[in-house]
């Protein structure tokens, strides 16, 4: 499998890619406030592309349970002097913004980003597929049932993973029918995004499934509080929530992932690379 991103291809067919998550914003769930100092986040943003992220994933507004929005102007100071350093620093390294806004999805392209993260798929603003499409850009669609603020209250399904499919097959398909191309999106089943620990399970589970669709899947389970809930420790902090995020990072990877997005990279990395190893023999 090829994901065309710009005039780039991530090839996808024997090894899977991590996507380093970096926020530059004062309340995410793990790591707000860390890398507010934009010397900081270039600090962290280089660590993470010489251990061996593929992908930066750039973030400027929280999307944890009950966050607000957060003004563009301010969503574009946050992220707009990142981009051009890590472009100039690590040109192989793929920059994605994760926005749902399309101003700032356009600037930060013309910075020098190639891919969009949109957890609306493309829902959140009217002229984000445009923008998407007259860029070239690669764009993630992920499913999310409501919006941050009201995501995780009280969602329920009465077949997730068959809801899920049928979102992000709708999803594609009003991409696709609006110019951008099949081979330059990426597909996302929203682990934690109106999910109850039921239904992140089942999507786990049954991950193989969104493979159908022929789409790169990505995943993003790092950190998060269904790691907590699964190891029967509600109040695990974050920091001891790593090696859970590495173990879920190899189950992903042999259920289909190809692009986990996590907070540590090199962690993370070493379990795909096993994962892949005994897999191939």
């Amino acid at each position: 499998m090829i994901w065309k991103i710009g005039d780039r291809a991530l090839r996808l067919s024997s090894s899977a890619h991590i996507m380093g998550v970096l926020n530059v914003t004062p309340d995410s769930f793990s790591d707000g406030g860390a890398f507010l100092d934009h010397d900081a986040a270039l600090r962290h943003g280089s660590e993470m592309a010489a251990q061996g992220a593929t992908i930066i994933d750039l973030g400027g507004e929280s999307s944890r349970p009950g966050s607000d929005p957060v003004p563009l102007d301010e969503e574009l100071r946050r992220v707009l002097p990142l981009i051009r350093p890590l472009r100039e620093r690590f040109p192989q390294v793929f920059i994605s913004i994760d926005t749902y806004k399309a101003e700032t999805a356009r600037r930060a392209l013309e910075a020098g980003a190639d891919i969009v993260n949109d957890i609306t798929a493309l829902r959140g603003d009217p002229d984000m597929t445009e923008v998407v499409r007259s860029a070239g850009a690669g764009v993630i669609l992920m499913h999310m049932k409501g919006s941050p603020k009201t995501m995780q209250i009280s969602p329920s399904y009465s077949d997730v993973v068959a809801e899920v499919f049928s979102f992000l097959r709708e999803r594609r398909d009003l991409a696709v029918a609006h110019g951008i191309p099949m081979e330059k999106i990426a597909i996302d089943p929203g682990f934690g995004f109106g999910k109850r620990l039921i239904d992140n399970i089942k999507l786990a589970r049954h991950l193989n499934t969104f493979t159908a669709l022929g789409h790169p899947v990505v995943v993003g389970i790092s950190k998060k509080s269904p790691l907590a809930q699964l190891l029967g420790n509600p109040k695990l902090s974050f920091d001891d929530r790593v090696w859970p995020t590495v173990a879920f990072t190899s189950l992903l990877r042999e259920k289909g992932a190809n692009i986990l997005r996590v907070h540590e990279v090199n962690q993370n990395l070493q379990a795909l690379r096993m994962t892949e190893a005994i897999l191939a023999q």
